[in-house]
């Protein structure tokens, strides 16, 4: 079984509905992108940066529930950064953000698969070592990256673009939301011509979600784009969707032995639509699940079938 990084923030979610008493949950996209990978059967490690306070007390013991091992150094953060999460009308959530982000420790390399991406892409200091350290993954282990930005951490989009767009060169696989895409890059962009441009950047799979509309996905080495339609789910609320999206299309490309290592990162390269289809296909059925209940709630290996 290949070994997986996940490198990036672990945090409380503090979700606050429309009507109610908000409700305290672990969460951060990386974190929930690696518990995602533990219930689909992948050994996975998390490099975060939190306290060793009361939430970040729950936080490990979320990990360890799941099979998680956090890397060591990961607990040496002033506090357990936090996120607050206002649901509408719709289950969607908006967030405000308490927290600081770092890697002031050295992060394994004996591991096949590197995933990062969210906060930690950009938000200082630690968004320059991830950075060095996606470069240095690609050396013996395949990488994939999900920008997912914060306009309200990380400023303004032309500011953001140029240093995101450099990440996603250094990725296998690419996958972001089409509001991802949308503020990247303005709302009249076509998102299939943003999917070709990550493309030549260097990614061979990119992928964006449309929410309950499914996913527009392109194959860098044949330049096919494809739409893969949603599943109709009963909606509880959107928290942690794209993340489990994530788990999923990367579960799936590992089985395939198109992620996990420097072979598998050459597999990928010549892969067509029709080897990559089932991966999105998985990812989309792992997203309609956790949308369908409340909160990060990705599903295991058994719920997916």
């Amino acid at each position: 079984m290949v070994d997986t990084l996940v490198v990036g923030e672990a945090l409380i979610d503090i979700v606050q509905p429309v009507d109610g008493p908000a409700t305290e949950h672990v969460g951060g996209s990386p974190l929930n992108v690696a518990i995602g990978l533990a219930r689909l059967d992948h050994p996975v490690r998390l490099a975060a940066y939190l306290a060793d306070d009361a939430h970040g007390e729950l936080i490990r013991r979320q990990l360890a529930a799941d099979g998680v091992p956090l890397v060591d150094g990961s607990t040496t953060a002033p506090r357990t950064p936090t996120a607050r999460a206002t649901l509408d009308g719709n289950g969607s959530a908006t967030y405000e953000f308490d927290l600081t982000w770092d890697v002031p420790y050295p992060l394994p390399t004996d591991v096949g698969h590197f995933h990062t991406g969210s906060i930690a892409s950009a938000l200082q200091p630690g968004a320059t070592k991830v950075a060095d350290a996606m470069l240095l993954a690609r050396r013996h282990a395949t990488v994939s990256f999900d920008p997912n930005p914060r306009p309200s951490l990380i400023g303004e989009a032309r500011d953001a673009r140029a240093h995101l767009e450099q990440l996603i060169g250094c990725a296998d696989v690419v996958k972001a939301s089409d509001e991802d895409v949308a503020w990247l890059y303005g709302g009249a962009v076509d998102p299939a011509e943003i999917l070709a441009l990550w493309g030549q950047l260097g990614a061979s799979l990119v992928v964006v979600t449309r929410g309950g509309d499914g996913a527009l996905m392109h194959v860098t080495s044949t330049g096919e784009t494809a739409t893969v339609p949603g599943r109709s789910v009963s909606v509880v609320d959107t928290v942690g969707a794209g993340d489990s999206f994530q788990s999923g299309l990367l579960s799936a490309l590992l089985d395939a032995g198109l992620l996990g290592s420097v072979e598998a990162r050459d597999r990928l390269r010549r892969a067509g639509l029709a080897e990559l289809r089932p991966a999105v296909d998985r990812a989309i059925a792992a997203s309609a699940i956790t949308v369908s209940r409340a909160g990060a709630n990705p599903p295991t290996r058994t719920e997916l079938g």
